[in-house]
């Protein structure tokens, strides 16, 4: 995945990431190649239905996914991502009601930012967070439940785990945000749900900068 570089100075500016999905997950490209994407999942989903599912049934079973995943994208983008992954592969019949959103690189609204100074706003300002270490640059994680917001279409609460992390020699300072969220269905098991977050905390350990 790219990143804008906003500096000239001969210094290693990272250009990019890569992070290993978990088994059984697809990425959507935010900003090139989402329709592609897109088709890619639904065939794939679709040649994967049970068998004995009613070939009438299949067409419709095609639309809903596409529609989804159009607004899985829509809200994505609207939180400033850059790429959005989420499983395609079902587990025990069900897809997991799970996702997590790689930003566009984030900077300062003005003037000059201390990095740390950032993230220790970050800690400070949240119930739960905790400093971590993504390929030798210090990251902050948080962890919130959200309510369930019917008035927004937001039926279910859920958790949102979010790492937090400045491109490294990026002038003007930037950050980029990995954003994990999975509903909390009445018929989920809590230890279901904490494996489910425990697995992105896992996905992150795989974080590399990628350089020219």
């Amino acid at each position: 995945m790219s990143l804008t570089e906003n500096s000239a100075k001969p210094i290693r500016i990272p250009t990019g990431f890569n992070i290993v999905p978990p088994p059984g997950w697809d990425t959507i490209p935010l900003q090139k190649g989402t329709k592609e994407a897109i088709h890619r999942i639904v065939g794939k989903s679709v040649s994967q239905l049970p068998a004995g599912f009613p070939k009438d049934d299949i067409p419709r079973a095609r639309l809903r996914l596409m529609r989804e995943l159009k607004e899985s994208v829509r809200q994505a983008r609207k939180a400033s991502g850059l790429t959005l992954y989420l499983p395609v592969e079902r587990i025990h019949g069900m897809i997991i009601p799970a996702s997590f959103i790689a930003s566009e690189p984030l900077g300062a609204p003005t003037g000059h930012v201390d990095p740390e100074a950032v993230l220790n706003d970050l800690v400070r300002g949240a119930e739960d967070a905790s400093a971590r270490e993504l390929d030798g640059t210090t990251a902050v994680r948080t962890f919130r439940k959200l309510l369930a917001d019917p008035d927004r279409g937001v039926e279910v609460p859920s958790w949102r785990v979010q790492y937090t992390v400045p491109i490294p020699h990026s002038a003007p300072a930037q950050w980029l945000t990995f954003s994990f969220s999975t509903l909390i269905a009445a018929d989920m098991d809590v230890e279901f749900t904490e494996t489910l977050v425990e697995l992105f905390d896992a996905v992150m350990t795989t974080f590399r900068w990628s350089y020219p």
